[in-house]
């Protein structure tokens, strides 16, 4: 399995990217949210999702661990798969869209392209204990894909140690966001 992909951003298409490593370029599907964030010829780093089919093999891009961990969750939703995750990561920001599920905010959700009521439903029910706590409440305003992605580093490293999203997030609760990093990794662990 392909974990993450590091290299230059060669080429920009209208879903996906092309990242050159030593000479190999990398065909990886991305959100609009993290295509609009990237730059060409800038040093990047994806963590990956490969999906091998009967007909396809693709390989899926985010630019944090926390984008990769909620798209597995909603890919393990019967009847969401990998394009209706990535369009639904391409509403907002990974925290938006987490958020968004956790508030059971199915109106919000069925506005990602291939994803209708009814799945958008099954996503919040399937979902909505596993995603954690809301950080903040009411339907979440989609702002386009221009909007800055929200990299939380904290939450990235407490998922690499193990910590699933709905724990990471429960132990990042109420603790300062503007702290270093470490610090706020620190305090989560104490919990």
């Amino acid at each position: 399995m392909i974990a993450h992909i590091k290299g230059v951003l060669a080429e920009k298409f209208d879903n996906s990217v092309i990242v050159d490593v030593s000479g190999v370029g990398y065909e990886i599907i991305v959100s609009a949210i993290d295509f609009e964030s990237l730059n060409l010829n800038d040093e990047v780093k994806f963590y990956t999702y490969h999906r091998v089919s009967e007909n396809d093999e693709s390989l899926f891009g985010f630019v944090s661990l926390a984008a990769k961990k909620l798209f597995e969750l909603l890919i393990s939703v019967n009847g969401v798969g990998p394009k209706a995750a990535i369009s639904i990561l391409s509403l907002a920001s990974p925290e938006d869209v987490r958020n968004a599920i956790a508030n059971a905010d199915s109106a919000f959700v069925s506005k990602a392209s291939g994803v209708g009521k009814k799945s958008a439903e099954r996503i919040i029910v399937d979902l909505r204990d596993k995603v954690g706590i809301p950080t903040h409440y009411g339907a979440t305003v989609i702002s386009g894909p221009t909007k800055k992605l929200e990299n939380d580093e904290a939450l990235d490293a407490l998922i690499a140690l193990g910590f699933p999203l709905k724990e990471a997030t429960a132990a990042l609760e109420g603790i300062d966001p503007t702290l270093p990093v470490d610090e706020r990794i620190r305090l989560a662990l104490k919990k």
